[in-house]
């Protein structure tokens, strides 16, 4: 492994699930002593360079967290098409942005494509940071042709794939269009062994589970507890597909007034919270919370079970009812619940009376408490930002 100070590129886009998994790893890279520029479109320039990292911007077509979710459409080719439409517009920006200054190691998120691309053009080697579950072996069999296939013969389909191939050949790779999205050369896993479906048929070659990457978050804010509270429950469906005015007021109705809680309940951007109606005294609301400050003393939280919210309730101890709302979330939330420290609550069953049955009954419940515990012992044994640094060290070239 070389220690040596090296030009180490990041990859990325402007959206909270997809930078603050990696962000502790890219500001311990830092203070190694790397020099680690980071491709990020403007809107998260700030939260990068407050690593030590140099945000390099470039403009970015896919929609952000502060649009409506609505924008991502509601069918699979709406969710995956924007990915590669925008990576070849961005492909020469970023090309322009490194011309001369071409890293000595290249790191992306799974949504960064043109990054794949300029590594093998610069050839450089290259480490995805993957933020959710990865691909086991059978996932092609399993999940992947049952998805994908009717796609492709679907008009907007077939020209997503011959668009995608034809710009990878071009490219002088040769690689398929799924293993270019869904097989990378080396990937670091940011979750939880825990949270990985058929964890045992993972290529362990190919990936290494590091586990949460978490810092103190103090730049994100802090968060007290009351003293008269007796037990504490966060409420967050993340940052993206907040729109749920209706799941907020029974989340009001199954826990204002109830003796001795106190609700932290996150409405994200897209709602009025005039539109709760009254609000008892011990529900507070905001747009936006330091979640992970909560956690840390919260006894309940009710997730999305996005990968970051879900890894975070779990490095906490935290009993969870999982609410999922798009993606990968519902297969979070059948894991959380597989695991025994979860209810998986479909939206469409969220009332006030099931919400309020499923917080409580988990609190309740000393196994769920105990089996918290073995979880958060695992994960402490992953290794974390210090050995995601390391393996990414180890990637490094001679002489870098």
């Amino acid at each position: 492994m070389t220690t040596r100070p090296a030009h180490i590129a990041m990859f990325s886009i402007a959206a909270h699930g997809h930078v603050n998994p990696s962000i502790e790893v890219i500001r311990e890279l830092v203070a190694r002593g790397h020099r680690v520029t980071y491709a990020i479109p403007p809107a998260f320039a700030e939260k990068v360079a407050a690593t030590g990292a140099e945000p390099r911007p470039w403009h970015s077509t896919l929609p952000t967290d502060d649009d409506d979710p609505e924008a991502w459409g509601t069918e699979l080719i709406d969710n995956i098409e924007p990915f590669l439409t925008d990576a070849l517009q961005a492909e020469p920006q970023l090309a322009a942005a490194y011309e001369g200054d071409e890293p000595d190691l290249v790191l992306y998120d799974i949504t960064a494509y043109p990054a794949r691309v300029l590594a093998h053009r610069w050839g450089v080697p290259i480490v995805q940071l993957s933020p959710n579950l990865v691909a086991w072996e059978g996932y092609d069999e399993e999940v992947g042709k049952p998805l994908f296939e009717p796609l492709k013969r679907t008009p907007r389909g077939k020209a997503f794939y011959d668009t995608f191939a034809r710009w990878i050949a071009e490219n002088g790779m040769d690689l398929s269009v799924e293993d270019f999205m869904g097989r990378p050369d080396r990937c670091l896993v940011l979750i939880p062994r825990a949270l990985q479906p058929n964890a045992d048929r993972v290529d362990e070659k190919r990936y290494t589970f590091v586990g949460a990457c978490q810092g103190d978050r103090a730049a994100q804010g802090d968060w007290r507890r009351p003293a008269d509270a007796e037990k504490v429950l966060l409420v967050s469906l993340g940052s993206s597909f907040t729109k749920q005015p209706a799941f907020y007021r029974a989340c009001v109705e199954a826990f204002g007034g109830l003796p001795g809680w106190h609700v932290v309940l996150q409405i994200g951007r897209f709602v009025d919270p005039a539109e709760l109606g009254e609000v008892p005294g011990n529900v507070e609301v905001h747009p936006w919370v330091p979640q992970l400050a909560i956690l840390r003393q919260a006894d309940a939280f009710i997730t999305h079970a996005g990968a970051g919210g879900s890894q975070e309730g779990l490095a906490t101890g935290t009993p969870m009812v999982a609410v999922p709302q798009a993606v990968d979330q519902f297969g979070n939330a059948d894991m959380l619940q597989s695991l025994g420290v979860a209810s998986h609550l479909p939206m469409a069953e969220a009332t006030a009376e099931t919400l309020r049955e499923a917080v409580l009954a988990l609190v309740e419940d000393p196994e769920v408490a105990r089996r918290l515990a073995v979880i958060r012992e695992e994960m402490a044994g992953e290794g974390g930002t210090l050995r995601a640094a390391d393996l990414i060290e180890a990637e490094l070239p001679a002489g870098a």
